[in-house]
This record gives C-alpha cells, sequence and structure tokens, in this order.
C-alpha cells in the first residue's frame, strides 16, 4: 500500500507540473520578505571551481570574461563570472574585521576586476561560507561576520554570492537558520545593491555520511525558495577537472524530486556544467538537455577558452536555451515509469511542451512516447527537433533514435495549416547479436577481430500520411564487410514500423577501440520528393584476449572502466597513492576503484578461472569510520558468476570462479546501499588462467 500511495504521488505531483499553471513564490522561511526577483528566468555564467581549481587569479578571471564575450557566450545569456573558493588570503580577514583578497592571486584587490567584468557588459559573483572560519578545517567563512560581509560584496558591486555549508557543518550550525540569517543580511546590505543568493549545502547529501535530515541538501527544498534565487539540490556534480556522467545522471535526479517549489525566480540547481571533463559530447549533450528543461542555472565549470566548437555549439544553441529561459519556468517532471529509457515533460508558456526521451543505457534505442502523454490534445502536432532543427508532424506518436547516454529532445505544439513532413524515424545501427549471441538489450556490444554481428536498422512512421519505398543502406570501416539478410522493408503507413538486418563481419585484425557503423535511410513523400536520414552508432572492437596459465589481469588492456571517483588504478588502491592493501596484507597486482564501478574485460571463450581477493582498502582507515561498505560481483556475459554480499572494511571475500565460455567479463562494485562515501575497493591479485 505505501508503494501504491507513493506512485499515486508521484504521478499526480507530474500531472500538477505539466498542466497547471506557474505557482506563486512561497513565503520567506522564518518570515520577513520574499527573496527579490532578480532574475525571472534561470541565470546563467561561468564558474572558476571546476576549471581553475584552487587558486584562481585577476588575469585568469579576466582572460574569461574576454572569452566570454569574443566567443559569443556572453550574448548567449552568459553572464555571470562566478569567483568560487580560495580567494581570501591566508587569514581572510583584517584587524579591522573585514574579508581580505590574496594578494598573491589578487594584486589589485577585487574592485578593480569586479569594474573589468562589468565593463565587458557581464555580472560578477563571489564566494563565501555560512559558518566561521575554522583554522585547518575550511579557509573561509562569514559566521558572526554576515552583515559585515554582505556589505563588502555590496560595495565591491558584486551581483551575486554564493554561500556554502564547509565551515558550516564544520561548526554543526543549523542549515535553515544560517542561511536564512545570511539572506536576511544579503537583503539589507548597506548600499541597497540586489544581489543574487546561490545557497549551496553539498556537503551534507547522502553520499557524504549519516547526517540528520534537516543537515542534508535533500532538505533544502522546504525552506530555500523562500530566501535564495537558487538552491543546490545534491552534492557537487564532480570533482576538480572532472564531471561524469554517471554523476550528472544522480545529481538530475536528486534535483527532479521537488519541481514544485520551481518558478520564475527561484530555481532548484543541480550543480554546473561540464563540457570536456570527462564526457563524450554525447553525454554532454544529454546534460545540457537535461539541465535546461530542469529549468536548472546554466554555470558553466570548463575553461570556456579550452573548449572545441562542438561543446560551444552546444552551449549557445538557441532552440535549447529557449526551452530552459522560457518564461513560465516550469521543471519537467518525469512521464511513465523510472528506468533506463525514460520520458521527461516540461510545459512551456505558449502552451507548448518540451519533450525528453533520455536513454541512460549502454546500448542505443528507438524511444517512444505520445502528445496525450505530454499534456496535449488533438489530431496533429507539429514537432521540432532541438538540436537538429528538423520540423516534422505527428499524429500523435513522438518517437526518436537515441543512442547510448543521450537525450532527444523536441518542442512539440498543435498543427494547423498544410500538412507537413511526416515525423518518419530512423533507428541507430543496433547490434543485436555477436557470434551467434544475442546481445541483451541495454547493455553495450563488444566484438572481436574475425566475428560475425547481426545489425539491425529499425524505420517508424509516426506521420500521418504514409511513406513510399523506403530504402536502409549501411556502412563499417574499411575492410569490414557488409551484406543485407533478407528483403527490404515495404511502404511504411501511419504507425508502422519496418526492420532492415545486416551481417558484418570484422577483419581478423580490426583495431581495437571504437568503430562506427552508419545508417542512411531513405523514403519517398507524396508532393516533397525523397527525404533521407542518416545515423550513426559504435560498435566497441575488443583488445585481444589474454593468454598464459597464470595473468594478472589488471595488466591487460580493459574494454572499458568507471570508478565511482577518479579512475581504476593498476595495482594500488583508487587514487594511486599507495599498493593495494587489506587487513594489514598487501598485494602486489590486483585494482583499485571506487564504487560504483564496472571494469570489462575481453576474454573470447578462452580462459577457465578467476581468482581473486576483494575487500575495502586499509586507506579508508585514515579517511574516518563512515562509510567503506561495497558489493563485488563476477559477472560473464551477462551472467552473475560471484557475489560477495556487503563487503565492510573489517572482512576480505575470497574468490574463485570458473570462466568456461565467457566471451565478456565484468568486475562490478557497489556502494553496499549506503553510498560511495569512503568506499575504496579492492580487486586483489586478479589472476586469470587462459
Amino acid at each position: 500500500m505505501k508503494r501504491q500511495l507513493t506512485v499515486l504521488l508521484a504521478f499526480l505531483t507530474a500531472l500538477l507540473v505539466v498542466q497547471a499553471p506557474a505557482q506563486a513564490a512561497p513565503p520567506a522561511a522564518g518570515g520577513g520578505n520574499a527573496p527579490p526577483m532578480l532574475s525571472p528566468t534561470p541565470y546563467m555564467g561561468w564558474n572558476t571551481y571546476y576549471a581553475l581549481g584552487g587558486d584562481p587569479t585577476d588575469a585568469e578571471i579576466r582572460s574569461i570574461a574576454d572569452f566570454l564575450v569574443s566567443s559569443g557566450l556572453r550574448d548567449a545569456g552568459y553572464e555571470y563570472v562566478w569567483i568560487d573558493g580560495n580567494w581570501a588570503a591566508p587569514t581572510p580577514r583584517s584587524e579591522a574585521g573585514d574579508l581580505v583578497p590574496n594578494p598573491d592571486q589578487f594584486p589589485h584587490g577585487l574592485e578593480p576586476l569586479v569594474d573589468y567584468i562589468h565593463a565587458k557588459g557581464l555580472k560578477a559573483g563571489i564566494y563565501t561560507d555560512a559558518g566561521p572560519y575554522i583554522p585547518g578545517k575550511c579557509g573561509l567563512g562569514s559566521g558572526g561576520h554576515y552583515q559585515r560581509d554582505a556589505d563588502r560584496f555590496a560595495a565591491w558591486e558584486f551581483d551575486a554570492v554564493k554561500v556554502d555549508y564547509l565551515c558550516g557543518i564544520a561548526a554543526d550550525l543549523d542549515p535553515r537558520t544560517a542561511f536564512t540569517e545570511f539572506a536576511r543580511a544579503l537583503r539589507n546590505n548597506a548600499a541597497g545593491r540586489p544581489m543574487l543568493f546561490n545557497l549551496c549545502n553539498p556537503v551534507t547529501s547522502p553520499d557524504w555520511g549519516d547526517y540528520p535530515e534537516e543537515q542534508q541538501s535533500t532538505y533544502s527544498w522546504t525552506y530555500a525558495p523562500g530566501i535564495a534565487q537558487s538552491w543546490r539540490t545534491y552534492t557537487d556534480v564532480g570533482f576538480v577537472g572532472e564531471i561524469k556522467f554517471k554523476d550528472v545522471l544522480r545529481n538530475y535526479d536528486a534535483n527532479a524530486r521537488h519541481p514544485e517549489v520551481a518558478g520564475p525566480g527561484r530555481f532548484n540547481d543541480p550543480d554546473y556544467l561540464g563540457p570536456e571533463l570527462g564526457m563524450s559530447d554525447e553525454e554532454f549533450r544529454t546534460q545540457m538537455t537535461l539541465w535546461s528543461v530542469a529549468a536548472a542555472p546554466l554555470v558553466i565549470g570548463s575553461d570556456v577558452r579550452k573548449l572545441s566548437g562542438t561543446s560551444l555549439g552546444i552551449l549557445t544553441d538557441r532552440d535549447v536555451l529557449a526551452i530552459n529561459q522560457d518564461k513560465a519556468a516550469v521543471q519537467a517532471v518525469r512521464v511513465g515509469p523510472a528506468g533506463t529509457t525514460e520520458t521527461w515533460v516540461k510545459r512551456l508558456a505558449d502552451g507548448d511542451r518540451a519533450v525528453v526521451l533520455l536513454n541512460r543505457g549502454d546500448s542505443p534505442a528507438t524511444l517512444t512516447t505520445t502528445a496525450r502523454e505530454a499534456g496535449l490534445t488533438g489530431g496533429r502536432f507539429t514537432l521540432k527537433d532541438a538540436w537538429t532543427d528538423r520540423v516534422t508532424e505527428s499524429a500523435g506518436t513522438i518517437s526518436a533514435a537515441v543512442p547510448a547516454h543521450g537525450a532527444a529532445l523536441f518542442r512539440i505544439g498543435r498543427a494547423s495549416g498544410k500538412p507537413g513532413a511526416p515525423h518518419v524515424v530512423a533507428g541507430l545501427p543496433q547490434v543485436t547479436a555477436v557470434g551467434g549471441d544475442a546481445v541483451p538489450s541495454g547493455v553495450a556490444p563488444v566484438a572481436a577481430g574475425g566475428d560475425d554481428a547481426q545489425v539491425e536498422i529499425t524505420v517508424r512512421n509516426d506521420g500521418a500520411r504514409p511513406v513510399v519505398a523506403p530504402r536502409v543502406r549501411l556502412s563499417a570501416p574499411e575492410g569490414w564487410t557488409v551484406s543485407a539478410v533478407g528483403t527490404a522493408p515495404k511502404p511504411l503507413l501511419p504507425g508502422r514500423a519496418a526492420a532492415s538486418t545486416f551481417r558484418v563481419t570484422l577483419p581478423d585484425g580490426a583495431a581495437p577501440g571504437d568503430a562506427t557503423l552508419t545508417a542512411r535511410a531513405s523514403y519517398e513523400v507524396p508532393g516533397r520528393g525523397r527525404l533521407g536520414l542518416t545515423t550513426t552508432a559504435a560498435l566497441r572492437v575488443a583488445p585481444t584476449a589474454p593468454e598464459g596459465d597464470d595473468v594478472a589481469l589488471s595488466h591487460h588492456d580493459w574494454i572499458s572502466a568507471t570508478s565511482g571517483w577518479m579512475s581504476p588504478t593498476v595495482d594500488r588502491s583508487v587514487g594511486g597513492g599507495s599498493p593495494i592493501s587489506m587487513l594489514g596484507q598487501v598485494h602486489p597486482t590486483g585494482l583499485g576503484v571506487a564504487s560504483p564501478s564496472v571494469v570489462r574485460y575481453y576474454l573470447g571463450d578462452r580462459c577457465t578461472r578467476l581468482r581473486t581477493t576483494v575487500g575495502i582498502d586499509d586507506a579508508v582507515r585514515n579517511v574516518g569510520p563512515e562509510g567503506g561498505t561495497s558489493t563485488f560481483r563476477v559477472l560473464g556475459d551477462g551472467r552473475v558468476l560471484f557475489d560477495s554480499g556487503v563487503v565492510t572494511r573489517d572482512a576480505v571475500r575470497e574468490a574463485d570462479v570458473d570462466l568456461t565460455g565467457v566471451r565478456v567479463l565484468d568486475l562490478v562494485v557497489g556502494d553496499g546501499g549506503d553510498g560511495g562515501y569512503n568506499d575504496r575497493a579492492d580487486w586483489a591479485g586478479l589472476n586469470v588462467s587462459c
């Protein structure tokens, strides 16, 4: 019954946000004036933290400001230049009690820098903490000086203040009380200067340990909308120089819990955008899609001066930014169940809907929803693909071919006038079998030299009119062989789909890495001639399988590898700082990872045995007693061959696994159900017989 009530509540919330008008602003926490309307739509800008790390300088920030202008980012809306932590002097206050910038980083102080930023047509942001400065624990805090610091920031003419909570938790303050007092000080600054307030409470997120509910970042929604323009909804989305796709999804999901509190001038904040900090272009495009429909602030975390043209194009896409900046400021909600593939809908001010078809999985998929599920009624609908600008017409079905870790984004409204081009979808090349073995749905396919792969491309017609003479062709890298299997699809009536199947043979010496398969579909539309679509997908070609009676698998090339933070390290604990050690015993070979983690190897049905010792590295004892629990599983072609159960820092597990018949081996580490905090997990030994 409890689960049914939870599902019903989620459905009603989704219905409310998709169909209801925008809500009024909530009252200010603890009474008093509500926060001023400083940014009716989500604010946009750039922040020093992920790009420049701990010691941003005057020269670097001026250079960034110059680039925001010259690149067109400012004109696209990215106007805030935000100085994050570590800007203050080692002793952050003068004898008079005023905050002092570090003279090595800002030799002329902050006022000339702020003037420079303003002269570029930009706005300036600054950072502090809600707690007191505590030497050795946190380097900058405003505790005990809220009004003095608010007045100081206003005198320096800053336009925004980010208020962290590292010092706050170190001093065991109540977040609601501290942030409310700070908000009051900002509103009442001596200069009367409007300053945007970004409330940042990431350190007490569940991933950091077991904190009381009222101290969690996931609790901020209960009071922050009444005192701030934005508030962080979870922990940091990454580390300095590193933002991973899995953490983007984690933060998006946490951010999506309370869409009802967002609205004009007040926004849930899932943290910063991270192009080229560890994600592929496709993954970053997905982050941009999700942040845009979430009505989230768009603050770039990367060094914009180093970004590719592709990343800059994603950041400045007009149709995507229009959805983020829609004046209704409604946050998207999920329609239907959570899972590997999902549908998210955002109501727009003109009655249109922004619809996201999200593919969290590791293989491409054609995803489908309906206009009715998006909250629209009628018989004809115009679909504009926000990323490709392709405009089509649908009778009510909305489909897209979505890459692994990808997301389609449509703007959908009722159609009128003459019929438009029918919405036809050509699926991405889908590897359905390798070597005669079926590839499970959602699993990234892997092939090796000499393998045969079966590839399918499905073409579907979501329009109101038939399309004629559909044709599909498939191409592969030079030296590969492609042949069609079966007959060509027939004409496609509305609501119908047809699949074309191909056999692809890899040469014996196929180079390891991602190989591109390209499908070209074409079809005729009466009155419009022959139209075409091109889609691509990657097929991972595995490195050669290991050989030998007792081989250290950690010394062999993996197919792919993920780690909860940083990257898997060979023969060292995660982070590479120390040898693998568990319960005082040092192991010369193995892998160190942080949960969650998946490390994949190609065995090619050549190996018979795996021996390993799994457990929590002794390095966790230098960090603290919290966390440090993981689960370890060995999977062969998707089948569980070993499951450790929950392993704590005070135990290890031995595994002796039969690998007979296994092509692809996955080493999977989970968080043990308590989050990934302090989970430094080891696969020690990791010897295979092949």
